[in-house]
């Protein structure tokens, strides 16, 4: 009688290649495509997504993880699991930035007006809520040639930059700036929210003036607790991340060029947000509008 190929190949110098596999843990399908050299569907569909997720890492200057890898291949019509990307990643060794802890640069005024809290802590993305509430801070950037300073304008709802300035101080006309920067760029159509630490900057009488011009009713959080402004913290803990903050830069210009190529050019345009749905504050705001 003649016995069946896959019959004779299930013995192997006597033994079961079926119960060796299952007290292994391996797929059959594993072993055979080990045995003959012959690659497996899924082992080559893990090469072909290994490419794919390479090139969406490099596309993210090397600052994406696992979770926004997979929404990008997700949006690309990759079909595959969070944890099988996570998995490629290491095997191909990709990592993404992690965040780090950043120092306060502005102090309170004891003297200052005191403002609310018009936030209350509520950073929550709001498609109907567009140009109604911003907040903002300062953060500072190592150069050869001294700090450079950058104050921030974001729009609560899409996470947006809308209005950003750079100086060699911190005196209160670089806020103004951002503010001032913010409110033209946006115009928006009626009363906005501009939240805040309790900075002398934010608390100045100048910046108040300003702000009653473009319609802009100022807020601040408590005095020490990050987590008041946690979205304006937040986000310059992604940009020192991810611009590096190892070195300093050679010169407060070429910062000042690091900073408008990384807002205008990926934050705004192409970084994807965990909060907006996995998209970019550009994409948000466009569907919003379609």
């Amino acid at each position: 009688m003649t016995v069946h190929p896959f019959i004779e190949a299930e013995k192997v110098a006597g033994h079961s290649v079926r119960r060796a596999c299952e007290l292994l843990q391996v797929s059959r399908t594993a072993y055979y495509a080990r045995s003959t050299g012959t690659p497996g569907s899924r082992a080559v569909r893990d090469a072909e997504l290994t490419e794919q997720i390479t090139i969406v890492h490099e596309r993210s200057r090397g600052t994406y993880g696992a979770p926004r890898v997979h929404a990008v291949l997700q949006q690309e019509g990759a079909g595959c699991g969070r944890r099988r990307v996570a998995r490629l990643m290491r095997q191909a060794g990709l990592i993404g930035l992690h965040r780090r802890r950043r120092h306060r640069t502005t102090t309170p005024d004891p003297h200052a007006v005191t403002r609310p809290d018009l936030v209350l802590r509520d950073f929550r993305p709001d498609p109907a809520a567009l140009d109604t509430r911003w907040c903002g801070d300062i953060t500072y950037i190592a150069t050869d040639e001294g700090w450079l300073y950058l104050a921030t304008v974001i729009d609560i709802a899409s996470r947006r930059v809308v209005g950003w300035a750079t100086a060699d101080h911190l005196r209160t006309e670089l806020v103004a700036d951002a503010l001032r920067n913010a409110c033209r760029t946006r115009r928006p159509s009626g009363p906005v929210v501009f939240h805040s630490d309790r900075g002398r900057q934010y608390t100045s009488h100048e910046l108040s003036i300003l702000a009653s011009e473009f319609n802009v009713r100022l807020s601040v959080g408590r005095t020490g607790q990050c987590w008041d402004n946690a979205l304006a913290e937040s986000f310059f803990s992604t940009l020192k991340n991810e611009l590096g903050d190892a070195r300093p830069w050679p010169s407060r210009a070429a910062a000042h060029t690091a900073i408008f190529e990384w807002i205008e050019s990926w934050y705004n345009l192409h970084r994807l947000h965990s909060s907006l749905g996995y998209r970019s504050p550009a994409q948000y705001e466009t569907t919003l509008a379609a």
